[in-house]
């Protein structure tokens, strides 16, 4: 099956699957949606994410919760297959003041707002997250 657009299809997935509370939800696997992953993981908004075994196209995302509330209240695809959004290292933006995250493709691979904006490289700006 061919997605138009697979990583707003990661994010819709994640988002329906929080707002049902699921503890896992499975994701065709990419390395693009590997690298998105390890940096939610990184910053704190999903508990692991791993292959599984007896598939070697998907991926199980162990979601994160806080008191029963999903971690993750909000995330968005900011940069879509119709529209790219691009932005330089100082125009990258905070998201709810620096409490959120905005995911960056760069040259150097993908990486949080704030490791672009200390490594003062810009890009392509995937998601938001808060």
């Amino acid at each position: 099956m061919s997605f138009v657009d697979p990583i707003g299809d990661m994010i819709t997935r994640i988002r329906n699957a929080q707002m049902r509370l699921l503890s896992t939800v499975k994701i065709p696997s990419s390395k693009f949606r590997v690298r998105i992953l390890e940096v939610l993981k990184k910053e704190g908004y999903i508990s692991d994410y791993k292959l599984l075994p007896d598939s070697k196209n998907n991926l199980s995302v162990d979601l994160k919760y806080n008191d029963g509330l999903p971690v993750i209240k909000e995330i968005k695809r900011v940069s879509k297959p119709g529209r790219r959004i691009y932005a330089r290292a100082t125009s990258i933006p905070k998201i709810q003041n620096g409490l959120g995250l905005a995911i960056v493709s760069t040259s150097k691979g993908i990486m949080s707002d704030n490791e672009a904006r200390n490594q003062n490289i810009g890009g392509e700006i995937i998601c938001r997250v808060f």
